[in-house]
This record gives structure tokens, C-alpha cells and sequence, in this order.
């Protein structure tokens, strides 16, 4: 075996998706605890207290105790190396959380024990499951009242169409909580309160026909054993193939708060999630261990360090390796560049990096040259696909409080749409900026790192528009005319593609059906 194949071998890269509140944020902390990666993990229930989580760093995150940012932290773990990309768990997230889900392997949803399946989760699953992502489950927060374990997997199953394999049960939970139980292996893992900061050695106890067993469990014993009779005829068991294919998912029930549980799920992904595959490109198809390197962008972060006004430009590397100093190929611009400085994520630790594998995400310095979507390769012209931007939902009008500062606006604006967050639109007809978004926290992201990162202040105001469809038209003449006809509601995106903005939902079937040859589209891959 090569040592780039060996090096392959170990990778596991990753997403946690979850709806907010779930528990999303802490158990990123614990995995990196699992990692050593953190000497104390801050959990996000202190946010009075200094101790921040190390993975939400943007100021606006800081205060409200969400991460809005994707995050990418790096750490090793039992001889592999775990590429962890956390995604914005607030209910008002956007694409880039789509697009993370294009740079990994596999993800871990994790579900409010109490809550069960929620509507976020469902929107990450149906893009998973657009690639058929393997999914690892974590039913998290046993340390409270949960609802029974067994209507939890039928919900998954029924909800989310995916077979639920428990790999560990509950015993008991809230104040009665007393561990789980190993279903294949035939042991206890007991939980003990009190260590939610701290790496502890677990206590376990062989077998649950034991003596020890049986005192652990006390009255609960006799229960607990005809639940897991129930159990073990009516769910599935775990296969690994079907796990691979995205049809099946093992879960495990814990508290990541109390830091119990999650090392199992670790070890599922190290054991079980898939070593990082194959990728599709226009041309061809692209495997790991190939000896020349290729990565594409899929996220693109402004201002990661408020000392320097940079932009980095997140790569997953999708084969060869990346050695310090070497020459890539900027596919889209054709141009050759000299990477000397990329970046690994130790959260918001960010190191200079001698080499990386495929797998691995890494940090380019963008001074506005790389888009979402960009290719670097070693001289090889290729465009990975399935990079996708949508249409957004929601429109206001940008009012500029200072009229002398429009061209800082227009800048802002741009770069801060570069990320992919938000989009920018200025119609052919007038000096308006439009701004569109997936949801409305959105909007008041761009406000407020306007007013901290460009020292530009604006204002929203309500807009007419039902929604966006980039247009696409292979008969020249015909898009002259559409241009002519429909100039009122044209306006051209960020990136300088012609969008309709239809004022409803009436006028936009009225158009498409008025205007057969005209494509109107609702998404558009990065090109």
C-alpha cells in the first residue's frame, strides 16, 4: 500500500446535521474532546460565562449562542485523521449548509431526544439522501425526559424513510438514567453524572444476564429485559452495505452534554463510514488515490480573522495531495497559481499546512479570485458537478443610510455574497440593490457584518418578489426579445447571470408558459 493510499485509508470526513437546539454545537465540542483537540470543552448552555465553544466564532454567533458559520476542524482519532464540518444548526440557515453536505462522506444527525424528528432535519436528510449519504444517528439528551425510545425509530423510519438500526439502548432516562445498552456486543456502558467537561474511563459491565447487571438495573431489571426482547424482534439489524447505500442507520442514544455516548458514535464513523470516495467531474470520474492532485471550493468565508480583512476559500480534496509551495491550475481562469499558505482548521486555530490527502478540507487565501464551485488541479481541465446554488425565498430592498458610501455597499455586498449565504441582484431597470436569502436571520447577518466589517450601514425595505429563477436560452434572438419584452423584472445576480425576479407566483407560470424556448431555472450549479 502507498502512503498516499495508506494516508486515504485513514480519513473519515464528516457533517453534523441536526435542527436547532438539538445539541448540535456541543457535541461538536465533545468529539473534539475525543480528539484531545480541546483541553475543556465550553459547552453553548454557559454562554454567560468566557468559555465561548471553540467552533461558533463570528461575532454575531458569539452573542447569540448559534453557529451560523460552517466550521471545519480537523483532528486525529484511534490512528485515523477526522475531518469534522459542522453546519449552521439555526433554523434560518442557508445553502452553505447544502453545499457542506457536498464536501463529505458521511453525517451524523443528531435528534433531540425529547423532540424527535423536526423540520430542519427532514430539509438535511432530503439533500443527503440526494446522494445517498451514510447516516449515523444520535438521539441526544437522555439526561432529560425523552420520549420511548421505541417510537423515536418508527418516527425515523416513517419520517425520514430510512431503516433505524439501534446499535445501543437506553436504560431509564432524565434522573434514572443509567447508561446504555450494547445490543450486538451483550454489555452495559454505565453513565455517571458530572463529567460533561472531561475525558473519564467508562465503566462496563460484561454480559446482562450478571449479577453486577442486575444490581446496576435493580427493580428496572425485569422491565428493561422484555423491552429489549420487544426490541430486538422489531427493529432492524445493522448491515453495513445498507448503511453504505444510504438506506440504513445505526443509532445510539446518549447525552452529549454529560459527554456520554459520543465516543460510540465516533467509533461507528471510524469503523463503519466510508474511507473518502470516488467524485464525479464533467469529465470523468475522479478516485482518491490517484497521484495528481484535484479539490473543488464549496464554501467561501469572508473575514475569518477580524485582524485581516481575508477571505478563505474552503477546498475538499478530492485526490492526490497537497505539498506546501505547490503549482495548481485554477481550471476556471486557467491561470497556474502557487499555493505556499493554505490553511488546516483546528477550529478557529488556523494552521499553516505542510501536506494533505484526500479527504481533507483545506483553506485557500482568496483575494477575489475563487468562486464556489472553482476546480484546482495539477494542469488537468475538470469540473467536479453537483455544486449547487438556489433560488432564494425571501427579497428585501437594500437603503443605504450614508448615499456617499454606495460603492462600499456594492463591494460588501458582493463578497459577503460570494459565500453563498446570500445573493446580491441589481435590476437592469433601476440603481436598486435587491438582496435575496434562504431565510431571514440572513438578512441581519449582512446587516451586521456590514456595519463590523465594511463600517457600511443599511436598511431593509419590503419588496414585491415572489421569487428568482436564473434564465437560460439557446436561441440567441429569442433571449434578445425575452430581454425586450421582459426587461421590468430583469436583473443580473452577483456573478453576472441574467435572473428573472417574478413579482408572484401567477406571473412567473404566465411567463414560463408565454416563453416555451426560455429556460427559467431554480437552481444553478457553480460554474
Amino acid at each position: 500500500m502507498t502512503k498516499q493510499a495508506a494516508e486515504v485509508a485513514k480519513r473519515r470526513t464528516f457533517a453534523i446535521i441536526s435542527h436547532p437546539d438539538a445539541g448540535k454545537t456541543t457535541i461538536t465540542e465533545k468529539l473534539l474532546l475525543m480528539g484531545k483537540a480541546i483541553a475543556v470543552a465550553g459547552t453553548v448552555k454557559s454562554r454567560k460565562s468566557d468559555r465561548h465553544a471553540t467552533s461558533d466564532w463570528m461575532e454575531m454567533e458569539k452573542q447569540r449562542g448559534i453557529s451560523i458559520t460552517t466550521s471545519v476542524m480537523q483532528f486525529p482519532y484511534r490512528d485515523h485523521m477526522i475531518n469534522l464540518l459542522d453546519t449552521p444548526g439555526h433554523e434560518d440557515f442557508s445553502e452553505d449548509t447544502y453545499r457542506t453536505l457536498t464536501a463529505v462522506d458521511s453525517a451524523l444527525m443528531v435528534l433531540d431526544g425529547g423532540k424527535g424528528v423536526e423540520p430542519r432535519t427532514i430539509a438535511l436528510m432530503d439533500v443527503c439522501r440526494l446522494r445517498d449519504t451514510p447516516i449515523v444517528s444520535f438521539i441526544n439528551k437522555l439526561d432529560r425526559d425523552i420520549r420511548d425510545p421505541i417510537e423515536l425509530l418508527d418516527e425515523i423510519e416513517a419520517v425520514l424513510k430510512i431503516k433505524a438500526a439501534p446499535i445501543t439502548w437506553p436504560i431509564g432516562c432524565y434522573r434514572d438514567f443509567k447508561g446504555v445498552y450494547h445490543l450486538a456486543d451483550d454489555y452495559i456502558i454505565v453513565y455517571t453524572a458530572g463529567h460533561g467537561h472531561e475525558r473519564t474511563d467508562v465503566k462496563i459491565i460484561e454480559k446482562l444476564d450478571s449479577d453486577e447487571a442486575r444490581a446496576h438495573l435493580g427493580d428496572e431489571y425485569d422491565r428493561f429485559v422484555d423491552q429489549l426482547e420487544l426490541v430486538q424482534g422489531a427493529c432492524h439489524e445493522f448491515n453495513q452495505q445498507e448503511f453504505l447505500d444510504g438506506q440504513l442507520t445505526p443509532v445510539f442514544f446518549g447525552t452529549a452534554l454529560g459527554n456520554f455516548g459520543v465516543d460510540h458514535v465516533l467509533d461507528a464513523v471510524v469503523n463503519w463510514a466510508p474511507k473518502p470516495l470516488a467524485r464525479v467531474a464533467n469529465e470523468r470520474t475522479v478516485e482518491p488515490v490517484e497521484e495528481k492532485f484535484a479539490g473543488f471550493v464549496f464554501k467561501i468565508q469572508a473575514n475569518m480573522d477580524p485582524k485581516h480583512r481575508d477571505r478563505i476559500a474552503f477546498m475538499r480534496i478530492c485526490s492526490g495531495k497537497y505539498e506546501k509551495g505547490m503549482k495548481m491550475r485554477h481550471v476556471r481562469t486557467g491561470k497556474d497559481v502557487r499555493i505556499g499558505d493554505a490553511l488546516t482548521f483546528f477550529s478557529s486555530e488556523r494552521e499553516q499546512l505542510e501536506e494533505a490527502f484526500a479527504g481533507d478540507i483545506i483553506g485557500l487565501h482568496n483575494h477575489g479570485t475563487i468562486q464556489i464551485g472553482d476546480t484546482f488541479t495539477e494542469g488537468e481541465v475538470l469540473g467536479f458537478t453537483g455544486i449547487p446554488h438556489f433560488a432564494p425565498e425571501l427579497f428585501r430592498r437594500v437603503r443605504l443610510r450614508d448615499p456617499l458610501k454606495s460603492k462600499q455597499l456594492r463591494q460588501g455586498l458582493q463578497q459577503l455574497a460570494e459565500e453563498g449565504a446570500t445573493q446580491v441582484f441589481f435590476p437592469e431597470r433601476s440603481n436598486d440593490i435587491i438582496l435575496g436569502a434562504v431565510g431571514v436571520l440572513q438578512f441581519d447577518v449582512v446587516a451586521s457584518r456590514l456595519k463590523e466589517e465594511y463600517k457600511v450601514e443599511c436598511s431593509y425595505e419590503p419588496i414585491t418578489v415572489y421569487s428568482a429563477r436564473w434564465i437560460d436560452c439557446d436561441d440567441k434572438k429569442k433571449l434578445e426579445e425575452f430581454r425586450v419584452k421582459a426587461v421590468e423584472n430583469l436583473a443580473v445576480d452577483g456573478g453576472g447571470h441574467l435572473t428573472y425576479l417574478a413579482p408572484t407566483r401567477v406571473n412567473l407560470a404566465l411567463m414560463e408558459e408565454r416563453w416555451p424556448d426560455v429556460k427559467f431555472r431554480a437552481t444553478r450549479e457553480h460554474h
